[in-house]
């Protein structure tokens, strides 16, 4: 069952929150309530004036809702696409265009509100003395002399027209209104990605601090490490074991870079090439010619390409721990290129053993290599792992800069 998070409950109250903060402000501006007060020759006459909720206050609501959301969720991370600066600023003001011109033709075609109004006054009396000599005197009219049905109705809906929704001009308070959620939209979306881009390098951060307390906790004083392969590597040349001299030189050079360099963010392409080359032939001295044959194809030339270290080797492990047994042919295909900034991985080997990388307690893992690829490149790798017809087969695709 999908739970919940308690931090989602939160922002969905906040959102809530300012929904109906933004429905009372509309409504303030649309739905003003009224008293009139009227001396008609000294009887004092009082009216309330009060509409109800008006379908415009909910038209209006509706396309903030759409405009801000449709920010959100579509509008900005399509903007971000391009690289053209002029395209991802005006790709956003179309939108808020459309959004605010749509409102108001659908404003029009909604019915005015109506709203029937007493007769407060007595019906004008005939021209006499009164009016004359009011006339005389540059006075107005006793204001009893004035037709209740046009007065009344006139003033009343000169002062409750609801306030945005006008049909003699353009809506200054509208456009300011939509404005506002314009830019509260896009206040929220950045501050949401900065949120999440804090948060994939604090998990980043932790992922590399913990790789290299495992590291330091795994290896022995590097000094004292490669002094002790130096020695063997001497003692190998002089009984003339140039196979097993070359094993113990191509171990040091596997632990100078596990150890030295990829601590680095990136590294080139052409080190983590040789790195494998290296994995592959101390994997070979387990077993017989015939036991294993491994094909790596890789490009020659790499230069300017550069990944993250140490990421193709747990599936090169995986393939020998449990595509290789003693006694069989056990074929392994390798492979590394390299077009238009992407980088296509292969392996493949013969599946022998239930095991899966997860079991393991050495290595890395398969579930921590996705994760790793997801902090090291998210949204641009793609990685499919399947099993077809006895077969492991692993094809990552990596956009490289």
């Amino acid at each position: 069952m999908f739970k919940i998070k308690k931090k989602d409950w939160i922002e969905i109250v906040l959102h809530i929150v300012f929904w109906v903060g933004v429905f009372y402000t509309v409504r303030s501006f649309t739905q003003p309530d009224i008293k009139m007060r009227i001396n008609n020759n000294g009887s004092i006459l009082e009216e309330d004036i009060r509409y109800k909720l008006s379908p415009h206050i909910f038209l209006t609501l509706g396309f903030m809702v759409v405009l801000f959301y449709g920010n959100i969720f579509w509008v900005f991370k399509k903007a971000l696409i391009f690289k053209n600066i002029l395209i991802r600023v005006m790709l956003p003001i179309a939108w808020f265009g459309i959004i605010f011109i749509a409102n108001s033709y659908v404003d029009t075609l909604l019915p005015a509100q109506k709203k029937s109004f007493p007769t407060l006054l007595a019906p004008p009396p005939k021209p006499g003395q009164d009016t004359i000599m009011a006339a005389m005197q540059n006075q107005p009219p006793p204001i009893a002399h004035i037709r209740s049905d046009t007065a009344v109705r006139e003033v009343a809906r000169q002062q409750s027209r609801a306030f945005i929704f006008q049909n003699d001009g353009f809506s200054n308070t509208l456009l300011f209104i939509f404005i506002i959620v314009f830019g509260l939209s896009i206040a929220y979306f950045f501050l949401k990605e900065w949120a999440r881009v804090e948060k994939m390098r604090s998990e980043l951060a932790a992922v590399q601090l913990d790789t290299e307390v495992k590291f330091l906790k795994s290896q022995v004083n590097p000094h004292f490490l490669f002094n002790t392969l130096n020695n063997l590597f001497s003692m190998a040349q002089k009984k003339g074991n140039d196979d097993l001299a070359d094993g113990i030189s191509k171990l040091s050079g596997m632990m100078r870079y596990m150890i030295y360099e990829s601590n680095e963010e990136n590294v080139p392409l052409k080190k983590e090439i040789e790195y494998l080359d290296n994995c592959i032939l101390l994997n070979k001295l387990r077993y017989a010619d015939d036991e294993v044959q491994v094909v790596f194809d890789h490009p020659a030339q790499t230069e300017g390409v550069f990944v993250a270290p140490m990421l193709f080797i747990p599936f090169v492990e995986n393939a020998f721990k449990h595509g290789v047994v003693i006694g069989r042919s056990s074929p392994i295909n390798i492979s590394i290129s390299v077009a238009n900034k992407q980088l296509n991985f292969s392996c493949e080997n013969t599946i022998y053993s239930v095991k899966k990388m997860d079991d393991e307690k050495s290595g890395i893992g398969l579930e921590n290599v996705k994760r790793r690829l997801a902090l090291l490149y998210p949204g641009k790798h793609e990685l499919f792992i399947k099993t077809d017809d006895n077969r492991y087969i692993v094809n990552l695709g990596i956009t490289v800069e």
